[in-house]
């Protein structure tokens, strides 16, 4: 501890906040050595002096915060509105596929959902409009062995 600093527990407080501030005003301002002195004495101009810099680091950390949340809002805001245009293009996708689709397709995809299947499957390999012929080969082909 400083041995400048006071024994009275307030004194140490104003001590110990005083070196801080400078710890962090050379800090803030890339300093790498304070060349901010505290005068110890209960003069009032070193501790107004010190309340004025502490109030512009404050000021220019509050700047710095401000600059950086507008840029992250600005990119946020045009995520939102590429996800709104994808929407947009997704829903119109989905009526499409919706008018085209056969009653025999809707009511198994709706089947589908109801049962909590994929319906990707669905999609990816449609059922054949036509009547289905099954051929010999696939009904020996599970029965070898």
């Amino acid at each position: 501890m400083n041995s400048q600093c006071y024994t009275v527990a307030m004194d140490l407080g104003v001590c110990q906040l005083r070196n801080f501030s400078i710890s962090f005003l050379s800090s803030v301002l890339g300093k790498e050595s304070a060349t901010v002195t505290v005068d110890n004495s209960s003069s009032g101009a070193s501790v107004v002096a010190i309340d004025n810099k502490i109030e512009q680091a404050m000021d220019l950390v509050k700047s710095h915060l401000m600059y950086a949340v507008r840029e992250e809002v600005e990119v946020l805001k045009e995520q939102i509105k590429e996800l709104m245009e994808r929407n947009t293009q997704l829903e119109q996708e989905n009526n499409l596929l919706k008018t085209l689709a056969s009653p025999e397709q809707m009511a198994q995809f709706q089947a589908q959902v109801q049962t909590g299947g994929s319906p990707t499957g669905a999609a990816q390999a449609p059922p054949p409009t036509g009547p289905t012929q099954v051929l010999p080969s696939a009904q020996n082909s599970g029965t070898s062995g």
